[in-house]
Parts: C-alpha cells; sequence; structure tokens
C-alpha cells in the first residue's frame, strides 16, 4: 500500500507533495506515472476547495492525507470538500487522528481506502457503504473488523498489524484475488483455500505462523511471497498450483530444503533472498526444474550466488514486479 513506500519531504515522478498555501508549481500538471498527491498538515478551506477541482483531472490517481506533525489532521471531515474522490489514504497519523467519521463524505462508489493505525481504536463501520470498494489497506485496525465481510467487491485487500482468529471474516469476498498478511499473529491459514481466487498471496513477518499447508490448496495462485516468517520450516506440496510461476522467499532462515518448489509444474521465476544460512546445493536442486526461466539468488556472497547461477543455469531475474491484480482501481 501507499503509506509503505511513499517518500517524504520532496517530490518524485510518483508523488505529489502539496501544502497550504498552494502554489501554481504544486498544481502543475501531474507526471504520467504519479499515482499520489499527499499532504502532512491541514489546508486552508479554500486549498482544499482549489485541490478538489484539479485533482478531479486525475481519477486513477489517490489523495492521502498523513504525518501531521503539527497535530492539525484530527479527523477526515475535510472530505467534504472531495465528493468525487474514489481513492483516499490516511496513515502515519497514529497520535492525531480521532476520527474516521469523515469517510461519509466520500461517494460510496469509491474503489480505493487506506487506513492506518491510530492510538485511538477507531470503529471501521463507516466502510460498510462502500459496496464497490477494489482495494483496502488496513493497519491496526480491529474495532468492527467484521465490516470487512460486506465488501464483497474487493479485489486487493492488506492487513497489517492485524491479529485474526482465523480467516472466517474474509470468507464472503469471493471476488478477492490479492491477499497480503504483515505483521500481526494471525497463525490459523485452515480457510485460506476457501477465499475468493486468490491469484497473489503475500505473507510478510506474521508471528507465530509455522503452518503453510493451504497454500497447497490455492490452485489459481499466480505469485507466493513468503518474508521473514521465522517458525516455517517446510514449504507445502505445490503439485496442485498448476498456475503458480513466480516464487520470492526472503529471510526465510528456517527453511534448508527447497525441493517441493519442484513440485510447481508452472513455475517459472524463484527469488531467494537474504538467505546467507543456505549452501549453493541447496538452492542448486532447482536446476531439475523443466520449466525455470530465472533464479534470484541472495545467498550473503557474490561468490555464493555466483555458484548458485552455475548450478541452475538459468539467468538471474532482475526488475521483478508485483502482478497487476495489485493495481486494481
Amino acid at each position: 500500500m501507499v503509506a509503505e513506500t511513499l517518500a517524504i519531504g520532496r517530490d518524485y515522478p510518483f508523488i505529489r507533495n502539496i501544502e497550504s498555501p498552494l502554489t501554481r508549481d504544486m498544481l502543475r500538471p501531474l507526471d504520467p506515472r504519479c499515482h499520489t498527491v499527499q499532504f502532512s498538515q491541514a489546508l486552508t478551506e479554500s486549498d482544499y476547495r482549489t485541490l478538489s477541482d484539479w485533482i478531479g483531472q486525475y481519477p486513477s490517481v489517490t489523495l492521502r492525507a498523513y504525518g501531521s506533525y503539527d497535530g492539525s489532521i484530527r479527523d477526515l471531515d475535510f472530505l467534504r470538500f472531495f465528493p468525487s474522490l474514489h481513492k483516499f489514504s490516511a496513515d502515519a497519523l497514529y497520535h492525531s487522528l480521532q476520527s474516521i467519521e469523515g469517510l461519509d463524505y466520500l461517494p460510496a462508489s469509491a474503489t480505493l481506502l487506506g487506513l492506518g493505525q491510530t492510538k485511538k481504536k477507531l470503529s471501521l463501520k463507516p466502510l460498510g457503504r462502500f459496496t464497490g470498494l477494489r482495494r483496502l489497506y488496513l493497519e491496526g485496525q480491529t474495532k468492527d473488523i467484521d465490516v470487512i465481510s460486506d465488501l464483497t467487491s474487493l479485489r486487493s485487500l492488506t492487513l497489517r498489524s492485524i491479529t485474526l482468529p482465523d480467516l472466517s471474516v474474509l470468507q464472503p469476498l469471493t471476488q478477492l484475488r490479492a491477499l497480503d498478511l504483515k505483521l500481526g499473529g494471525t497463525r490459523d491459514l485452515t480457510l485460506l483455500p476457501t477465499i475468493g481466487q486468490l491469484d497473489y498471496l503475500e505473507l510478510w513477518m506474521v508471528r507465530g505462523l509455522h503452518d503453510l499447508s493451504p497454500i497447497a490448496e490455492l490452485k489459481s495462485l499466480s505469485y507466493l511471497f513468503l518474508q521473514s516468517l521465522k517458525q516455517v520450516t517446510k514449504l507445502p506440496d505445490f503439485s496442485r498450483l498448476t498456475k503458480l510461476q513466480t516464487v520470492w522467499l526472503e529471510n526465510m532462515k528456517g527453511l534448508t530444503d527447497l525441493s517441493p518448489l519442484l513440485t510447481a509444474p508452472a513455475l517459472r521465476q524463484i527469488a531467494v533472498i537474504d538467505m546467507a544460512h543456505l549452501h549453493p546445493e541447496a538452492v542448486g536442486i532447482l536446476a531439475k526444474h523443466p520449466a525455470l526461466q530465472q533464479v534470484l539468488p541472495g545467498l550473503g556472497s557474490n561468490r555464493k550466488n555466483e555458484a548458485v547461477r552455475k548450478l541452475v543455469g538459468v539467468p538471474s531475474g532482475e526488475g521483478w514486479s508485483k502482478p497487476d491484480i495489485l493495481q486494481v482501481d
């Protein structure tokens, strides 16, 4: 989600920083690659109106409120000036944000929403009216989280620093294509195969998670991303995952046997990053995979990485990107 990757304090082609008073330079035409316009302190009412008119030219761009280092962003009532905004994120507002009731000013047809963690636990009930929502990012917000079950148009969902007893709240999301579980302690993945038609799954630093066996039933999965799962010591059998093409393994210190990857019939790309505990031979077994086209080794030294390349005999993967499903409107 945007909260994890946005730079602060300067503009990049992908981001436009604004503040009051608005200037002509701030409102110059956006680079076509720009995905976010953001501000870190409350604007004047006049500037909100001007910003609303200007950003209306860019319906694919997300408006982001963040930071509030001066404590000026305490609620989202400024959204009354944005009745046509379809993409909005409010994050890194831990100390200042006291209410999200202002979401009621957004159109029910909004397609992307992001809410970061706050010191005060906020009810997620205002999300219930966004029945056409396609992408949702939540961090640390668990009060009334059952409302997610009503968001049946969701295609992409990220839950960060959120612990669920199981995944039953996600079962109604029949159209879900991408699921990210980051941090938190959601250990029970038993219901994972009953959720949507997942193309992409990311599990990152999920505390206490050790059993990945439900992944073996995700027949629509094409991209699997696993990072920093300390208690995972075994990969599942991938033989039923006939669409799985990419596996990214990063800082998976408990893994020593990569041979289950050989069971994935369509596997084309494998990344093994920050895995210095492995010997080149442990990755070299992937040379036996008939469909493999790229291996990106990260075993802690150039010597070991070069040994992997020679053993596997396929090019290193460069410039990998996550699938298009994560860019849904």
